[in-house]
């Protein structure tokens, strides 16, 4: 199963687990309160008979002084369970009969035992019935994104054969007519295609990577460098000791350093500059830019959320999600018209 749908498992689940579960325990317990009530109206009904026989060996026999108390009930106290009743010749006295509060207590534990047991077996039927409730209202999502995945993946599969011959053509056109801006800007576009299909790409794998040591000036090097030759007006500045070590899943987190590294150049001001330091002291990386800024840093990792015609606006929803599945904490500082600092705390 797919992320979100044990997620839509899981939330299904305890819907209707608690649910049932919380109906059925209501049940069991007026069921109880009816026994346990039921069991009351016996007992007094045997201490009655009692009183007029008083040959009864599970009760026994006193006589109390008259003091407004209520015949014909169940007094319940903590030592004893007793019912007073008058009797002939008695004007200042009840006939009081009492039942140990031990053994009262006793029968009434079996009463909880039998409600206990009930309910284990009915808790345990709501579960049963609660997964298969959940995995068949779980069954139609999942087609429909089954469907959706394969059909992003057919469009972006059919995408390679365009830019593939793009690509060619333009390095036809370099060799025929040398450096050219127009043609600069054309391979910026098509770079830019490329990072979004593998934006589409890396959001529909979800495939789990390994941990792996590698150096981190090295690796941010390498990414630096593939945005230069599109962005010459910007200058990059790397600051992070060549002997930096990190232990991290590295191709999740090369795509998260490539998606900010990309919007740090796309939104940037002309002749702006992007740094990238390293801190030791909370082990963290920042990406910051002289850009344009963004304007709601709320909803900025929100799926689909732009705030410019360019781009499809699900780098950055890739982004939080990565990192979240490092365990890095990102933290955005954003300025309009000043830029924009992304800090990456690495675990």
């Amino acid at each position: 199963m797919k992320r979100v749908e044990i997620e839509s498992f899981i939330k299904s689940f305890l819907l209707f687990f608690i649910s049932l579960g919380t109906l059925s325990s209501l049940l069991i317990y007026l069921n109880y309160q009816n026994e346990l009530e039921h069991f009351d109206k016996e007992l007094l009904a045997k201490m009655q008979l009692c009183s007029y026989s008083l040959k009864c060996k599970e009760f026994q026999i006193d006589f109390v002084t008259k003091k407004n108390q209520s015949t014909y009930q169940l007094h319940k106290k903590e030592k004893e369970v007793s019912s007073l009743y008058p009797f002939k010749g008695g004007d200042d006295f009840y006939l009081k009969l009492f039942y140990s509060n031990k053994t009262y207590n006793k029968e009434i534990y079996f009463l909880y035992q039998e409600s206990f047991k009930y309910l284990l077996l009915l808790t345990f039927v709501v579960l049963i019935l609660s997964i298969l409730f959940s995995l068949y209202a779980l069954y139609p999502l999942r087609n429909a994104l089954l469907l959706t995945r394969e059909f992003v993946k057919d469009i972006l599969h059919d995408f390679n054969t365009p830019i593939s011959t793009m690509r060619l053509n333009i390095s036809l056109l370099h060799r025929e007519f040398g450096e050219n801006k127009k043609l600069g800007r054309i391979e910026r576009g098509i770079e830019n295609i490329l990072l979004l299909q593998e934006n589409l790409k890396n959001y529909l794998n979800t495939t789990q990577s390994k941990k792996e040591m590698f150096n981190l000036s090295t690796l941010i090097e390498e990414r630096v460098h593939l945005l230069e030759n599109s962005y010459p007006d910007l200058t990059y500045t790397i600051e992070i000791p060549k002997d930096k070590i990190i232990f991290i899943e590295k191709k999740p987190f090369t795509r998260v350093l490539d998606n900010i590294l990309s919007n740090a150049s796309k939104y940037n001001k002309a002749k702006g500059s992007v740094t990238i330091t390293y801190e030791t002291k909370d082990n963290s990386v920042t990406i910051s830019d002289t850009g344009k800024g963004i304007k709601d840093t709320k909803r900025v990792f929100e799926r689909f959320y732009k705030e410019h015609e360019r781009g499809m606006g699900i780098g950055l929803h890739i982004v939080k999600k990565l990192c979240k599945e490092l365990e890095i904490k990102i933290k955005l500082q954003s300025v309009l018209g000043e830029g924009t600092s992304f800090k990456l705390y690495l675990s």
